[in-house]
């Protein structure tokens, strides 16, 4: 009991500090700063505290006590418009920003060595964050335009808002085979929070000439899931080391309860307890390191996820009739129709003076999410990503600090489309962009 209050305690902890973290797809790009700062090319270098994320055979390197601190700001700016043609020209409907805000989030790490080739340690991380924060003002003309409500009449606004997270508690082991080869396993115990707000739609009522405004939707739901991390490093000499990383995926089951408030309109409750499984999917990845300096190393890894996994999202309504209204609807499911991704990464470092590092990377993250699901609430994008960092080693306390841009290409959702193609029914017309900075900070000491 007492273990799993602490748990609980520090999950809390986590997600207070990491309120909305952003991702594409719902996986975060990186964890720790070094490796953020090569471009989170790390899997087949894997030799800071981050490696219980990139790769656990890289902990078999820790020959003394290793804690480790990341945290890291992200600071995203995001804009979306929304015209709808009209014989007199383009009306713009929606013309939002999103609400410029920093969200925190990071790793705690801690390894002890137990003998000369086994090493185990605990990880406490964010590996996953997506969602957005808007203003309600902005979307009235969505809401009027649905409804058929023409000025100076207006409906009332409404908060669109969107958080899906993962706190991951990883006890880890990395064991060192022989001077070439390193195995590590790591058990991925996953906390997971969901919460949505959002304007509910209409409904529009038989045999009778008017429409029900259904106002604010919410529901906040969490839940446990459970994976695993497995990880093999090689290093067949000092110039050159070759990593190769599998992560399960983790089906989290969440509950919670969901209100929609003017749903009471119909003769319903306003609000029902629910249920939806999420998976995070299978993560595979390929990695190299080669020093062609002993100052200089450079990597290139290939990181795919199986992102296919997630086809919907289906929500069980435990209320009777909020299940049949919700189902006849069909506002229980959620199509998503991603596709896998794969992702390129590349990173450099140089050392100076043996205890400065300068480093240097550049990532392409492909969306996996089609333009016919694509909405306000789960944004994705085509990310390029461009990192820089430096790091100091103050014999045993190192600290590092990088800077990480994310540049998404402009997405546009066609209206007609949207209008008269049933495949696009779920999707939010209009024009997306997304530009992101993440500032970052690790500490770290062996002792």
């Amino acid at each position: 009991m007492k273990m799993r209050r602490f748990l609980f305690l520090v999950a809390v902890f986590f997600f207070a500090l990491s309120s909305l973290a952003w991702a594409n797809g719902l996986n975060l790009n990186s964890l720790g700063t070094r490796a953020l700062s090569m471009g989170g090319a790390f899997v087949g270098l894997a030799d800071d505290f981050s490696a219980v994320y990139w790769n656990p055979a890289g902990i078999s390197l820790f020959k003394k006590q290793y804690l480790g601190f990341y945290g890291t700001d992200v600071i995203p700016s995001g804009r979306y418009l929304m015209q709808a043609p009209t014989p007199a020209g383009l009306v713009t409907v929606v013309d939002a920003e999103t609400q410029t805000k920093h969200y925190l989030s990071g790793m705690v790490a801690y390894y002890y060595p137990f003998t000369e080739s086994l090493t185990a340690g605990m990880a406490v991380y964010v590996p996953s964050g997506l969602g957005s924060i808007w203003d309600g003002e902005d979307f009235v003309g969505l809401q009027n335009y649905t409804l058929g409500i023409q000025p100076p009449q207006s409906s009332s606004p409404y908060q669109w808002e969107s958080r899906v997270g993962l706190i991951t508690f990883s006890p880890a082991f990395g064991y060192q085979i022989n001077d070439m080869i390193s195995l590590g396993a790591a058990l991925n115990i996953n906390y997971g929070m969901f919460s949505l707000k959002r304007w509910a739609g209409r409904v529009d009522i038989p045999m009778e000439p008017y429409v029900v405004d259904l106002g604010q939707y919410e529901d906040s739901q969490n839940g446990w899931g459970f994976g695993a991390t497995f990880g093999i490093l090689v290093r067949p000499n000092e110039t050159l080391s070759f990593g190769a990383t599998v992560r399960t995926s983790s089906k989290v089951h969440f509950k919670g309860e969901t209100t929609i408030s003017n749903v009471p309109l119909l003769g319903y409750k306003e609000s029902s307890d629910s249920e939806r499984d999420l998976t995070w999917p299978w993560w595979v990845a390929a990695g190299v390191a080669f020093r062609p300096l002993s100052d200089l190393t450079l990597t290139a890894d290939l990181q795919w996820t199986h992102w296919s996994q997630l086809d919907e999202i289906e929500t069980e309504y435990k209320d009777i009739p909020w299940s049949l209204f919700m189902t006849a609807s069909g506002n229980n499911i959620a199509p998503l129709k991603w596709k896998d991704a794969l992702q390129v990464r590349f990173g450099a470092e140089y050392m100076l003076y043996q205890n400065v590092g300068l480093r240097a990377g550049y990532y392409y993250d492909p969306t996996p999410s089609p333009e016919k699901t694509l909405n306000i609430l789960l944004p994705s994008y085509n990310f390029h990503g461009l990192t820089i960092g430096i790091g100091y080693d103050l014999g045993g306390l190192v600290i590092d600090f990088g800077l990480e841009y994310l540049l998404g290409k402009e997405r546009d959702v066609n209206f007609a489309k949207w209008l008269y193609d049933p495949e696009f029914e779920s999707a939010m017309p209009g024009i997306y962009d997304m530009k992101i900075l993440v500032p970052n900070l690790s500490i770290s000491y062996k002792f």
